[in-house]
């Protein structure tokens, strides 16, 4: 199927969104403004000693760049850790990339502005490059220091897809109207039900919990993990592979 898009397939069958938000507690989030690979961390443009350095850390690195492939002066990096409400961001700029290798992590300056994550690496999924650039566009004319293109965040079959700092809110299947809404809407303070996939940094029963809490569901309801069919989640891999669904069941 060469013309196989996994956003269109997942909209057509109505798969759930909710509880797919990355689970990592711990980012780095580093500017890298060249092309990058499948395998981004490893296939880009920083020296190879700081590409050595990001594979080897133990927490979740993305790679951040501008939508007009502009960057500079100096290297912007974020670290941002998962609180009870969302995540604790701070950061700062680097003169080179090379001061990756000797920057303390733990006292990066408190970084308070929002965040606008958007996954748009195509060579890792066509979905997320050919949805996900046009919304950091226009995202990026609304906030221009906030918006960047990341790599891989995960459920590309969710496309358009971003996370938002420091909430943590991950949304999906959006377009550029929709986009800018949900953005505004979390901006606010609000959760734009319609495209959250769950808030980042938690277990997906948790953030779906969440959700069903926000939506004036009883939190006393059970939620469980099941398991869901099988399918090809990805345009650039055929295997077709198992997928998770979560239950909300009344209490009692």
């Amino acid at each position: 199927m060469p013309d196989f898009r996994c956003s269109l397939a997942s909209l057509a069958d109505a798969e759930p969104m909710a509880g797919t938000a990355p689970t990592d507690t711990d980012l780095l989030l580093v500017e890298s403004a060249g092309p990058w690979g499948r395998d981004a961390v490893s296939d880009n443009r920083l020296p190879q000693v700081v590409r050595e350095h990001l594979g080897a850390l133990d927490l979740r690195v993305l790679l951040l760049r501008r939508c007009d492939g502009s960057s500079g002066p100096g290297t912007r990096v974020f670290r941002a850790r998962a609180t009870e409400d969302g995540y604790d961001v701070r950061g700062t700029v680097l003169d080179r990339a090379e001061d990756l290798l000797d920057v303390d992590l733990a006292g990066l300056p408190a970084y308070a502005e929002p965040l606008w994550l958007v996954c748009t690496n195509g060579r890792r999924d066509r979905c997320c490059a050919e949805v996900g650039r046009p919304i950091a566009a226009a995202l990026s004319e609304e906030w221009p220091e906030g918006t960047w293109e990341t790599t891989h965040l995960g459920g590309h079959r969710f496309a358009g897809t971003l996370l938002a700092l420091p909430s943590g809110l991950t949304l999906g299947r959006l377009d550029v109207d929709s986009a800018l809404e949900a953005c505004r809407a979390v901006a606010r303070g609000e959760v734009p039900a319609p495209w959250v996939r769950g808030r980042a940094g938690r277990p997906g029963v948790d953030q779906v919990r969440e959700l069903h809490v926000s939506a004036g569901g009883d939190p006393a309801d059970e939620v469980v993990a099941v398991p869901g069919p099988e399918r090809r989640q990805s345009c650039g891999d055929d295997a077709v592979k198992a997928t998770t669904r979560f239950e909300v069941r009344p209490a009692g």
